[in-house]
């Protein structure tokens, strides 16, 4: 698995004027390469933006444009998928090559806000800016240090995969589904039909499914199943996600996966689902 990030710091509002970049790759279980400099904006330095980032016009001075930089820049994102924690960094590149008549990176961009939203229910209406999201997994950072922000949106995803299960092709699939705000705001649970073919099973859902969460919540109830949010020691079938079935080792699981297969393993009766088999066995039991 490949990937990088990159963050961006600006020196006004005109987010075109990037006055400092910094790139980190991933590869083969690590961070295998960081990059970090400073860039000449040719433009002027506004006081917020410095109270911000803390760089003005001393700091930059005889870095490169970011014309000069460019070539290098590019190297690094040409042909690879691109973290940005929002389309700011994104935007400002663009911006900036526009600028400079130079050609932008021929890349595929990954927003790790749209990722935070989707991993984690909590955070699908508010709390997904990139110290919120950090302190949500537990990564302490310098935040508006162009680098730092950088890796912190590298440790975002890799949270990200190990909550949902979601390689980075899954997630560049999850983020253009609809965003399920229920899950923010509703807990889903339901109580079982009692007249249901499967009455007496405690359901729990976890990982990216293809229908929406409280959808899937309706239709196991309908056939008997109680549904509850946590795996507890009543829990008796876990439905997980296709894409999270295809990713058995070690903590590219779910929590609740994981959960489960440690009660598994001291004699609990639970069997896991994939999202289809469960489909079908809605179909039949209906």
């Amino acid at each position: 698995m490949q990937f990088t990030a990159i963050d961006v710091e600006t020196a006004n509002p005109d987010m075109a004027s990037v006055c400092q970049i910094g790139i980190v790759s991933f590869a083969a279980g690590a961070i295998s390469q960081e990059w970090k400099t400073y860039v000449d904006p040719e433009d002027f330095f506004d006081e917020l933006n410095i109270s911000i980032h803390g760089i003005d016009e001393s700091v930059v001075k005889g870095a490169p444009t970011f014309r000069e930089a460019a070539d290098q820049i590019n190297s690094f994102l040409d042909g690879k998928i691109v973290v940005t924690h929002t389309h700011f960094d994104r935007v400002s590149v663009h911006q900036a090559a526009s600028k400079c008549k130079v050609s932008p990176p021929n890349c595929t961009w990954l927003d790790s806000a749209r990722v935070a939203r989707r991993a984690w229910c909590e955070l699908a209406n508010r709390g997904y800016g990139l110290a919120s999201v950090c302190q949500r997994i537990g990564y302490s950072f310098k935040h508006h240090d162009a680098l730092e922000d950088a890796k912190a949106a590298t440790h975002i995803m890799l949270a990200a995969m190990t909550e949902s299960g979601l390689d980075i092709d899954g997630w560049l699939k999850r983020v253009r589904q609809p965003l399920d705000l229920s899950k923010s705001s509703e807990r889903i649970t339901r109580d079982g039909n009692p007249a249901g073919e499967l009455y007496g099973e405690v359901l729990v859902f976890t990982g990216a499914l293809q229908i929406v969460r409280r959808e899937a919540a309706d239709m196991a109830a309908s056939i008997g199943c109680e549904v509850d949010d946590n795996v507890t020691r009543n829990t008796t079938l876990l439905v997980v996600g296709d894409q999270d079935v295809r990713h058995l080792a070690g903590h590219s699981k779910s929590s609740k996966h994981r959960k489960v297969e440690e009660l598994i393993r001291k004699g609990h009766d639970i069997r896991i689902l994939r999202e289809s088999d469960f489909r079908e066995l809605v179909q039949l039991a209906s």
